[in-house]
């Protein structure tokens, strides 16, 4: 590695450490961020590995944790998620990744969270009114990841998010940042990924639409006017992670993860997670949040067959909640 090589990685990491330092700082109040499907986790192998997967993902799903790691041996990768979400909503997922020359890659997501439509009530008709609403959260987002040098990359996503209730929105531009290192030892991994970098979001929409009455000389002049809707930020997310090998040997792989994460509206969380690999083919995979009230420990198993140079994955992970309804997920990869 020459010396210029080095320097820039040196450069890159200080800067992606101020950055996050500071923007951490200013972001210090709990319970204030919106968007709240972000953080929804994509995948059956990273929900069964408790969400520790910065330094473990090096697949399409390295998209929606740290774009650094969507650069791989394959040329494409293609990942579906599906996922039933507390009882009355549903998150969808694809993501695609294309290696390009020169040791580069990009990507492309998309994540949403909808529902089917209710029927509006009132205190006055409860039994309903006849109309219907619905809500749904989108986001769209590219990456681009670039090796710097054999072991380290560095990533950045920018996406478009969107939040509708009926016919409320709001809408903004997001970034993701991700590092990605690679250590001989072990096939060590060493990754960080700040998430969701932008601006506040507000509602508007013309259900907001009301006719004020500003005059008490000249009553009935009404004016067209809206109710004002308070701005909230993204929930904005620090995660450093790591992932080593413990074992691999032909007939049985074992991998061990271990990550740090930093809300900017919750407290922090360290999340560990264990993946064993039998005959190439049969994966189990288990995982745990500490200091999170309300997820429990997650379970997950996998599949995987290799047909000539294309690789298909087939994934499902159970999270359990200690309040909520336990959750489901079931995800198809193709590496190819």
């Amino acid at each position: 590695m020459n010396h210029i090589k080095q320097n820039l990685i040196v450069k890159t990491l200080l800067f992606a450490l101020l950055l996050t330092s500071s923007i951490l700082a200013q972001n210090a109040n709990l319970g204030t961020a919106g968007a709240q499907f972000l953080k929804i986790p994509i995948g059956a192998r990273s929900a069964a590995l408790g969400g520790a997967v910065t330094g473990m993902s090096t697949d399409a799903t390295a998209l929606f944790w740290n774009p650094a790691g969507i650069i791989h041996d394959q040329v494409h990768a293609l990942h579906v998620s599906h996922i039933p979400w507390m009882t009355y909503f549903d998150v969808n997922a694809v993501a695609y990744t294309l290696n390009l020359q020169e040791q580069a890659a990009i990507g492309f997501y998309i994540r949403a969270l909808g529902m089917e439509k209710m029927e509006i009530t009132t205190e006055y008709e409860p039994d309903g009114t006849g109309e219907f609403f619905d809500s749904q959260d989108l986001e769209i987002g590219v990456s681009y990841a670039r090796k710097l040098i054999d072991q380290f990359s560095f990533g950045i996503s920018t996406k478009y998010i969107r939040q509708r209730i009926w016919n409320e929105t709001a809408s903004g531009i997001a970034f993701d940042f991700g590092t990605h290192y690679t250590i001989e030892f072990q096939n060590a991994s060493i990754a960080m990924a700040l998430r969701n970098f932008g601006p506040d979001l507000r509602m508007d929409g013309p259900d907001l639409l009301v006719f004020y009455d500003g005059s008490d000389d000249f009553p009935n002049r009404l004016i067209p006017s809206n109710k004002n809707t308070e701005e909230y930020p993204l929930p904005l997310i620090f995660q450093f992670g790591m992932g080593i090998d413990l074992i691999k040997a032909p007939f049985f792989h074992a991998r061990f993860a271990l990550d740090a994460i930093h809300y900017n509206d919750n407290d922090e969380q360290l999340l560990v997670g264990l993946e064993s690999t039998i005959a190439q083919r049969f994966v189990l995979r288990g995982g745990y949040r500490f200091n999170e009230t309300e997820s429990q420990p997650s379970l997950g198993v996998g599949l995987q067959q290799r047909i000539d140079k294309m690789v298909i994955k087939l994934d499902y992970a159970f999270v359990l909640h200690e309040y909520l309804g336990d959750t489901r997920f079931l995800s198809l990869d193709i590496i190819f």
